[in-house]
């Protein structure tokens, strides 16, 4: 099933419902779409799945009911105008009601995984909640804070130069020369992710653990620590040392927690299907 769904800001996004309509239903706004030939080759190059978003469907679908959309692919195609924590949970509720969608469990990746956390905390909708690559518990939100400003002020600076074919939250983070990376995206793309994370700025995710009562999974790769340079606030986003350190708090509050070892896993090996799926797919079995 597919349809366009007009979203706060009146922009129209694709969303898909694949799976039969008697099994629980995963709510994947991180499913790409396909791209081939020579794209797909640089996205190999960087250790990114060129299919990741039919990847993570397909190997969910034959036991679930998959809604599916690129919301971060969306945004940088229709930026918004003021992206706050709270518009986008009524963009993704809107989503499930216009799907007929009543309740349903969530996994997202990176910001998409904090944004799962903001989604647990406002709605009794969501059954589970799986997040990949950011950490429910002392997160890095000042830290991203000055990571999308900084961002934002080069992308200013840098608005008449050709753009980057891709975005910091498709790239291998781990491997970029962050002293001299030149931004050049949009600006209207930049500015938003700074609007999320200054509607960030009061929150605290060591208090809001009593809302979440649902079965949560938090995993990120060992090495995912992203040390940025000069020109983006000299800040380190340690996403794997987070989480392994506050492991155990985490586990009391009634979370599952799983590090997944090996010096490679960094923050983009750490998303792709072939990792992933191994890990959530028995995980929502064993939930749902």
């Amino acid at each position: 099933m597919k349809k366009i769904i007009r979203l706060n800001n009146h922009s129209a996004i694709e969303v898909r419902l694949t799976g039969g309509s008697d099994r629980p239903t995963i709510m994947l706004p991180i499913a790409k779409k396909s791209v081939y030939n020579q794209e797909a080759e640089n996205l190999k190059l960087w250790g990114v799945d060129p299919e990741i978003g039919k990847h993570f469907v397909e190997g969910l679908s034959d036991t679930f009911q998959v809604l599916y959309f690129d919301y971060e692919g969306h945004l940088f195609q229709h930026p918004v105008d003021n992206l706050t924590v709270d518009h986008i949970v009524k963009d993704l509720l809107l989503i499930a009601d216009e799907m007929n969608v009543k309740s349903f469990s969530y996994y997202g990746y990176s910001w998409l995984a904090l944004i799962g956390l903001q989604l647990g905390i406002r709605t009794n909708r969501l059954e589970s909640l799986v997040m990949g690559g950011f950490p429910p518990y002392m997160g890095p939100y000042q830290e991203m804070l000055i990571v999308t400003r900084k961002t934002h002020t080069q992308a200013l600076n840098n608005q008449n130069e050709a753009a980057e074919k891709s975005s910091i939250e498709t790239e291998n983070l781990d491997e970029i020369d962050w002293d001299n990376i030149k931004v050049s995206m949009d600006t209207r793309v930049t500015a938003q992710f700074v609007a999320l994370y200054e509607s960030l700025t009061a929150f605290d995710d060591r208090s809001i653990h009593h809302l979440l009562s649902l079965p949560k999974l938090a995993f990120a790769g060992e090495n995912d620590t992203i040390v940025y340079g000069e020109n983006f606030g000299n800040v380190t986003v340690d996403i794997g040392g987070i989480l392994k350190k506050n492991k155990e708090q985490l586990t009391d509050l009634g979370w599952d927690v799983e590090i997944l070892r090996g010096t490679q896993m960094d923050h983009t090996k750490a998303m792709q299907p072939t990792v992933v799926l191994p890990l959530i797919k028995p995980w929502f079995v064993k939930q749902l």
